[in-house]
C-alpha cells in the first residue's frame, strides 16, 4: 500500500515534533517542507534529509495528501483556504486561527469541500487521557460536580518556546497556546462550555500577552467550570485538569500523569492504559476512507470562540 504523503508548512519546535512523528510512522512520508525562515528551513531539511520547497505555491503543486500548517495563528486561515481549494486535506496547529472570524472562514471552507480537516490536539492521542475519558463515561467517579483547569507558568513564553510572537498580545499567550488543549478535551467529555464571568489581566506593555486569567463557566448540563491561569510566579510549571465526582476525583497533571482518588483516600497514580492510535495513524485512516478520530475545524472553532471570549 502506498504511503500517505504529507507536506510541512512551518518548521518551528512543534513543527519539528510533527516531522518526527511522521518520520517514525511506516504508513506516512514527508514529501516537502516550507518555512519563510530560510535558515530554519535549511536546517530541518538537512537534519531529516527532506526536500525544502521554495514557496507555499510549490507545496500545493506537489499535491500531498495532507498539508500540515504550523505557522503563527494569523496565517492559518489564508493557508488553509488555499490548501482546501486545491483539494488537499489540512492538519492545522492550534489555535484554529487568529480569531473566531478567521475560524468561521476556515470551518466554512472545510464544510463546503470534500477534504478532511484535523487539528493538532495531542491530548486526544494520549493513552492516559483516553483512559480518563473512559472512566468518566463509565461513571467510575460518580456524578461530575465540577471541572477545574489550573495552569501556572514561572515564565511566559516558556524557556523552550522563545520566538517573536508566542509572547505577544496579538497572537501569543497561554490562553491561546495551552488552554485550547483542555477546552477541546472538555468539549469531547462534556459538550459545549460557556463562560459566565472572567477577569483577564494584562501587563502595562500593550504588546505583551496576558499574565493571568480567572474564569467561571458551565457545561451544557450545568456542571460548573473553573479556569485559573497565571504567569511570572515563583514555582515550577504546573498544569492540572481535574474532574470532581461524587464518588471520586480524576486529576491529569502536566499533560499525561493521571491519578484517581476516592472518598477518604489519597490520590493513586494510574499507569496501565490501553494503546491508542496516534494522530498520524488517524490521518492515514481518514485518507484511506476509514473511520478516524480527528478534531475537525468545526470543533476547533468552538474552542476558538472560548479563547476570544477570555481575551475580549
Amino acid at each position: 500500500m502506498e504511503k500517505v504523503t504529507f507536506a510541512i508548512v512551518g518548521t518551528g519546535i512543534v513543527g519539528e515534533r510533527i516531522i518526527n512523528q511522521l518520520v517514525s510512522n511506516e504508513s506516512a512520508t514527508i514529501i516537502a517542507l516550507f518555512d519563510e525562515n530560510k535558515t530554519r528551513l535549511s536546517e530541518m531539511a538537512n537534519t531529516y534529509g527532506l526536500i525544502a520547497a521554495s514557496s507555499y505555491e510549490e507545496i500545493l503543486s506537489l499535491k500531498p495528501d495532507w498539508v500540515y500548517i504550523g505557522t503563527p495563528p494569523v496565517s492559518h486561515a489564508v493557508l488553509s483556504e488555499k490548501a482546501i481549494a486545491a483539494g488537499l486535506n489540512v492538519l492545522c496547529e492550534k489555535p484554529l486561527a487568529h480569531d473566531a472570524l478567521d475560524g468561521e472562514v476556515m470551518a466554512k471552507a472545510a464544510v463546503e469541500s470534500d477534504v478532511h480537516t484535523a487539528m493538532h490536539f495531542p491530548l486526544m492521542y494520549k493513552p492516559s487521557v483516553r483512559h480518563m475519558m473512559h472512566l468518566v463515561e463509565e461513571g467510575v467517579i460518580g456524578d461530575v460536580v465540577r471541572i477545574e483547569l489550573c495552569t501556572y507558568f514561572p515564565h511566559w513564553p516558556r524557556l523552550w518556546q522563545q520566538n517573536p510572537w508566542i509572547g505577544s498580545r496579538e497572537q501569543g499567550g497561554f490562553t491561546r497556546e495551552v488552554f485550547p488543549h483542555y477546552f477541546q478535551l472538555m468539549y469531547r467529555m462534556f459538550g459545549e462550555i460557556s463562560i459566565t464571568d472572567h477577569e483577564t489581566v494584562y501587563p502595562k506593555n500593550e504588546l505583551l500577552a496576558e499574565t493571568g486569567v480567572l474564569a467561571i463557566g458551565k457545561t451544557e448540563k450545568q456542571i460548573p467550570v473553573l479556569l485559573n491561569g497565571l504567569t511570572g510566579i515563583g514555582q515550577k510549571e504546573e498544569l492540572s485538569y481535574t474532574v470532581y465526582g461524587t464518588g471520586g476525583v480524576l486529576k491529569l497533571r502536566n499533560w499525561s500523569e493521571l491519578s484517581i482518588a476516592q472518598k477518604d483516600s489519597p490520590f493513586e497514580t494510574l499507569t496501565s492504559f490501553e494503546t491508542v492510535k496516534t494522530l498520524v495513524d488517524e490521518c492515514v485512516l481518514a485518507t484511506q476512507k476509514e473511520e478516524a478520530l480527528l478534531v475537525p475545524f468545526a470543533e476547533g472553532l468552538k474552542v476558538q470562540k472560548l479563547i476570544d471570549h477570555l481575551l475580549a
